[in-house]
């Protein structure tokens, strides 16, 4: 539990006050672009730096920036700030032939963190990043994970997750470690997102991989 024997810093806690104040009443929040340092630094593990009155208001504005966007995870780093904490959140489509394999995937706080692959199966698909606005590229990755994260009150959990929710969660714990998707991206199928609507989401695509029309993270 963060409430138990955890010091707020009271300087962070003043700076993500005046952070989440420029969201305006809209609680929308301006999001950081590649080439900000913030996205290329490893997170500092959250252990209760900040009050549980502004730590709700900042999971409430990364929240709404992140649908607002719209996108399906946003992580701390992506608002520019250095804690490891990212908000997740997709809901099924009416395509069910979809070979992402999209799954309900509700809303979730996930603070600090981590996960393995559970056996070798990887899947290449196209994603975006709000964070890489504009642009699209096929990922590899693993099919199925163990997720492992703590929720806002501390809690822990595992859980194995498998397809598109997997996709999200190792892509939101990523931008944590600085990390951005397109790292490890095939670089030759890099598309603005517009090009890949009109010219590729009926067609092959030119890479090793079958890839699939992606959404944004």
């Amino acid at each position: 539990m963060f409430t138990k024997n955890a010091k707020v810093d009271i300087e962070l806690n003043r700076d993500v006050e005046q952070l989440i104040k420029t969201g305006g009443k809209e609680r929308i929040l301006p999001i950081v672009q590649a080439g900000e340092p913030v996205l290329r630094h490893q997170t500092a593990q959250y252990t209760g730096q900040l009050s549980r009155k502004t730590l709700d208001k900042l999971i409430d504005v990364m929240h709404t920036t992140m649908l607002e966007a719209p996108g399906v995870g946003l992580a701390a780093t992506q608002i520019g700030l250095g804690l490891a904490l990212a908000v997740v959140e997709d809901h099924i489509r009416d395509d069910e032939d979809d070979p992402r394999e999209i799954a309900e995937f509700p809303f979730h706080v996930i603070i600090n963190p981590s996960y393995e692959p559970i056996g070798s199966e990887t899947r290449s698909f196209y994603e975006g990043c709000l964070s890489f606005d504009g642009y699209q590229a096929v990922r590899r990755r693993w099919l199925d994970i163990t997720a492992r994260w703590q929720d806002e009150d501390g809690n822990r959990h595992e859980e194995r997750l498998h397809g598109w929710p997997a996709r999200i969660f190792q892509h939101e714990t990523d931008h944590l470690s600085g990390e951005l998707y397109i790292d490890k991206a095939e670089i030759r199928s890099l598309a603005t997102t517009e090009n890949l609507e009109d010219l590729w989401s009926d067609d092959p695509v030119p890479t090793e991989a079958a890839a699939e029309l992606g959404f944004t993270l």
